[in-house]
């Protein structure tokens, strides 16, 4: 692939030799460089001590091709964790309700085609990166239980089911530190974290059993519908079928991560509030398996004060977005069709907002009484992703804007983007908006 960035060994490297300091991690064939030059051995073991060896050498070959671990993730070990996933979350469990469906299901993650080195990268988000490693199991269950449908075959099942487990592979091979929510993120770091699908996609295809629906779906598992995701900015039909299921398979997966409050309420307004992002027959199947008012940590779901008042200051930065940009002679054509084209997304969130009962003049039938609980809970939820929608729609105008070092935005554009993240800044005080900390 002639846009596929070019992996860092870096931070994969050091997890190896830090795997290798937990567990057993030999070298399984000799490894070269890239002039031929053997480097390590055969038998020898890896650990922080052979790090700065390897590190001083560009090899033959990635590592994950040449070392093995004891034990290992194998397709057994997947089975055994999407057991688990079901039994402990009842989101998972209610995909299949009963022993011939679960059986069926867990088959399907069972019997995954996982060659040595893919079960080795599987093994290191295991021991190092477990956050990630369960992300992936229940990416997989997920997308299988999508996919699962009498229009496709056991193997298109199954073929899902190994999208789901491998599409953020590479994030095993991005700084880790970029992924804490703390972490102030620079502009280039950003564009390494937007580039991981690619990165993911170039793992995936060096390995020839998996069908190219596969590694097109990976690449495309963070596009949207409404053409606002990346790295290539799709829409609508312009994704496969396996990148739609993808797309919100990675939604579904991040919303149920160890520690998120009241994950089925909140993925419940997600999905209503983002008709235009994801495949909305699909959407519709999640929402039917949700049951929001079962989830015992609804109480520990920190409430706005005010959320009708914040959704008020979203709805006016979305009034302000400067769409006179768009028929300004003194910006390039490009950049007027960038302008109309995100003008697109403004009108979408503001679509979003009145089809769930958010828009002004509906806050306003509210009245200034004291709202009941489950109606704050549920506009504290719409104001967080709503939030997070604007705050994206700032970034993707940045990014989009392509501006060149020590260039300004037009007056207009900055104060509307000074006006954004101000409205975000009075939010996300509270908690993280949105399912991820990274778009």
């Amino acid at each position: 692939m002639s846009d596929t960035p070019q992996t860092d060994p870096q931070h994969f490297t050091q997890a190896v030799a830090e795997l290798g300091e937990k567990q057993p991690v030999i070298v399984s064939t000799a490894i070269f460089n890239d002039k031929g030059v053997k480097i390590v051995e055969k038998g020898t073991a890896v650990n922080r001590g052979l790090y700065e060896r390897l590190m001083q050498h560009k090899l033959s070959t990635p590592i994950e091709n040449s070392v093995s671990s004891t034990p290992t993730v194998t397709t057994e070990t997947l089975r055994l964790s999407a057991e688990e996933l079901m039994a402990d979350i009842p989101f998972f469990g209610r995909m299949a309700p009963d022993d011939k469906s679960r059986k069926l299901l867990l088959n399907t993650i069972g019997s995954l085609p996982l060659p040595s080195s893919m079960a080795f990268q599987l093994t290191i988000a295991r021991e190092m990166r477990p956050e990630l490693y369960l992300h992936l199991v229940r990416a997989a269950l997920t997308a299988a239980w999508l996919a699962k449908t009498p229009m496709l075959s056991r193997f298109d099942v199954q073929m899902a089911a190994v999208a789901g487990l491998l599409h953020d592979i590479g994030m095993l091979h991005i700084d880790p530190l970029l992924l804490r929510p703390e972490q102030a993120v620079t502009r280039e770091q950003r564009r390494q974290l937007y580039s991981h699908p690619l990165v993911s996609t170039a793992l995936v295809e060096r390995h020839h059993q998996y069908p190219k629906e596969v590694v097109r779906a990976i690449r495309e598992h963070h596009e949207c519908l409404d053409g606002s995701g990346y790295p290539r900015n799709l829409t609508g039909e312009a994704m496969s079928p396996l990148g739609k299921i993808l797309s919100l398979t990675k939604v579904v997966a991040a919303m149920f991560a160890p520690g998120r409050v009241a994950p089925e309420l909140r993925l419940s307004v997600l999905l209503r509030m983002n008709t235009h992002r994801y495949d909305n027959p699909l959407s519709l199947q999640v929402i039917g398996l949700l049951q929001p008012d079962t989830d015992l940590t609804l109480i520990g779901l920190t409430l706005l004060d005010d959320p009708g008042k914040r959704l008020l200051e979203i709805d006016g930065a979305l009034k302000h977005w400067p769409a006179s940009l768009a028929g300004d002679a003194k910006i390039t054509p490009e950049r007027r069709e960038e302008i109309k084209h995100l003008g697109g997304h403004v009108s979408q969130i503001s679509r979003a907002l009145a089809s769930v009962g958010a828009a002004p003049d509906q806050l306003t039938l509210l009245g200034s009484e004291a709202l009941d609980e489950g109606l704050q809970r549920e506009l504290t939820l719409l104001t967080r992703e709503a939030g997070w929608q604007l705050r994206t729609l700032g970034r993707q105008t940045r990014r989009r804007w392509k501006a060149v070092p020590g260039e300004n935005f037009p007056d207009l554009l900055q104060a509307w983007l000074e006006e954004v993240d101000n409205v975000v800044a009075k939010i996300a005080g509270v908690e993280t908006l949105g399912v991820s900390s990274s778009e």
